[in-house]
Formats: structure tokens, C-alpha cells, sequence
């Protein structure tokens, strides 16, 4: 083993302060990582705050699993990595690799995967520590290839919010000629907007802020639509192949349901904290789906990886010191950022 510093919070009520943690020596199979940037993730926040009962944090808790870094160390049997390269990690460093959804290169469904933090750790015991930190060891088949000519602060949410709009997309088959919806113009409606333009969709985006609208055009959109305005809604209905919703607070489903054509889908990525009424006319006129997705496994993480090194696409970020984590916290919670904060590590070794 050997120390790292880190920033951990000790509750879901106390700052982030500068911490020491334990990471394992390299095994055969595992890459040690200095982290260059980790992006921060809504998720951070919620598991950092404890605000999920379904997964109750371990303190003390060192959030991060938007990772992006350079290989110092590999072990003996890695063949696809060798120390200076640069590398990532995602929101899975472990799964049993022997499950139905492992051989479907799925790991992110694994019943025995093992998160980037508050996980059980199968190394050392006690729970995995994130990206939070200066350091990480991962198992060469949970690292990933990052582009060389990307920025690597706006690589880092790839990881996460990256794969999490990327996956849907790809899974309805988004391509040339097809409408695509994006609700909301966030961290992950932001990417939804850039994905849909690389891919050659038309891209529409929803937001309840005509503020947005400037921006949504700049990032790709061909048209944004005010979503309380019942008349520009109404001009869509019936015209959509594909919506991503990328909202986390309680809207109508119904009112994009609506909106699709026949055999359209519409496809949840943010998790409201209370159940939304669905209309099942809704979904039985028209053979309109609703589904849900999670982040994607491996390989697609890497085929997104490699597609947005092809396309130039990254996250807008801002990038922060460490020592500001409080404070982006607050500032997520407010929306007031675009569209992801970026944690640049040299500000950790600095102090």
C-alpha cells in the first residue's frame, strides 16, 4: 500500500478537507494512475450528502469517477497500457467478469460490480475512495484510452456524463435524418445536444429558460423550444424519433410523449427523487416507448471515447481548484455552472 492525498468529507453535513488515503501497490493486472482531472458529478453531491437511501455512504467518502489521467505504473501481465500514456477512468473499476452481463460487455449491469467510490473494496476492505485524489490503481480492464487531442479538463465528464447520453443514443440508433429531442440544458443535456450533431440528427432542445436559447444554438441545437409555451410545443407533436430527458425535478412525460411519431422513444438519464404519472394512452396511440438508461459498458465507453476524439467533442467545463470544492457544490445545486465543473489536480499536489 501506499498513501495519497485526497479530499474527503467525514459526513453529510461536513466540508471537504485535505485527507490522506490508502491506495493498493499495483497487482499483475492493474494500472496506477496520476490524476490529471476528475469532473464532478451531480452523483457526487448526492452520495457525498448521503441523499440515497438506496446506496447510504461510507464516511469518510472521497467522491470522483470522472477520471482522467496519465499511467505512472502497470503491472507485470498489462498489455494495453505503458506508463505516460494518458488514460481514464469511468463510474466501474471492478465486476466478476464471468456474469451474463459481463460476456454481453455490460458491466455496468454486473450484480457484483464494484463502483469508483463508496464500494466495497475487494483489494484493502472498507469502501473504494474516487477521483478526488491525486492517485488511483484500477484493473487494466476497467482504464480506458483518452484521446490525445482532447482537452483533458473537458475529457474528464466524459466519463460519466459522456457515456450516460452517448449509450441511448446509439441504442435508438440516432443517425442522419432522424429528430432528436434534448430536455434540459445541463451537464448531460448539454452532451445530449453535442452527440445528436455529430451524429447528423436534427436536434431540438426543450428548456423551461428562453435565456438558454442563445446557447443551445451555439452548442448544435437547430432549434430550441420553450417548453411552457404550449403553442411551440404543440408544433412539434407527432414529429419526434428520439427525446433524451436529461431532468432530475418532477416535469410531464406526458407532454413529450406527445411529441413522438410512431414507434418514437423517449428515454430517462435524469432520476427525479418521486415517481412521474405516465398516461398509458400515451404510450399504446403511436407505440411509443419510455425507457431508462445508465451509463454504458466498456467497450461502448470506449467506442464514445473514440468517436469524441474523431468529432472533438468534449464537455464545457469550468476548471477549479480543489480547495473550491464547498463551493461548486453550491453553485450545482443553483445550476450556475456550464456545464461541468473540471477539478484540476495540480492544485492538490500544490498544496
Amino acid at each position: 500500500m501506499y498513501d495519497a492525498k485526497a479530499y474527503s468529507v467525514a459526513s453529510a453535513t461536513s466540508p471537504f478537507t485535505a485527507t490522506g488515503i490508502a491506495r493498493r501497490d499495483p497487482t499483475p493486472h492493474d494500472i496506477q494512475l496520476e490524476i490529471l482531472f476528475c469532473g464532478i458529478c451531480h452523483s457526487d453531491l448526492h452520495q457525498a450528502r448521503n441523499e440515497w437511501s438506496a446506496m447510504p455512504t461510507v464516511y469518510p467518502c472521497v467522491p470522483g469517477h470522472e477520471i482522467v489521467g496519465r499511467v505512472t505504473k502497470v503491472g507485470s501481465e498489462v498489455t494495453r497500457f505503458r506508463p505516460g500514456d494518458l488514460a481514464g477512468v469511468g463510474c466501474l473499476v471492478d465486476s466478476d467478469g464471468t456474469c451474463p452481463e459481463c460476456q454481453a460487455n455490460l458491466e455496468q449491469f454486473c450484480p457484483n460490480s464494484t463502483f469508483t467510490y463508496n464500494a466495497p473494496d475487494k483489494h484493502l476492505g472498507g469502501v473504494t475512495y474516487g477521483g478526488y485524489s491525486e492517485s488511483v490503481v484500477v484493473d487494466e480492464r476497467f482504464v480506458l484510452r483518452v484521446p490525445p487531442n482532447l482537452d483533458l479538463a473537458g475529457a474528464a465528464p466524459l466519463l460519466c456524463a459522456g457515456i450516460t447520453t452517448y449509450a441511448p443514443m446509439r441504442r435508438q440508433g440516432v443517425t442522419k435524418g432522424k429528430k432528436v429531442g434534448v430536455v434540459g440544458l445541463g451537464g448531460l443535456g448539454h452532451m445530449g445536444v453535442k452527440f445528436g450533431r455529430a451524429l447528423g440528427a436534427q436536434v431540438v432542445v426543450f428548456t423551461t429558460s428562453p435565456k438558454k436559447k442563445e446557447d443551445a444554438l451555439r452548442l448544435g441545437a437547430d432549434e430550441v423550444v420553450v417548453s411552457r409555451n404550449a403553442d411551440e410545443m404543440r408544433k412539434h407533436g407527432g414529429s419526434f424519433d428520439f427525446i433524451l430527458d436529461t431532468v432530475a425535478a418532477e416535469h410531464d412525460l406526458n407532454a413529450y410523449l406527445q411529441l413522438l411519431r410512431r414507434d418514437g422513444n423517449l428515454t430517462l438519464v435524469g432520476a427525479p427523487d418521486k415517481p412521474l404519472p405516465v398516461a398509458a394512452f400515451g404510450l399504446i396511440f403511436g407505440n411509443h416507448s419510455l425507457s431508462g438508461s445508465l451509463i454504458g459498458g466498456i467497450r461502448q465507453t470506449q467506442e464514445m471515447l473514440d468517436f469524441c476524439g474523431e468529432h472533438g467533442i468534449t464537455a464545457d467545463v469550468e476548471r477549479i481548484p480543489i480547495q473550491k470544492l464547498d463551493e461548486a457544490y453550491e453553485r450545482m445545486l443553483k445550476s450556475d455552472v456550464k456545464y461541468r465543473f473540471s477539478i484540476d489536480m495540480a492544485s492538490l499536489r500544490a498544496g
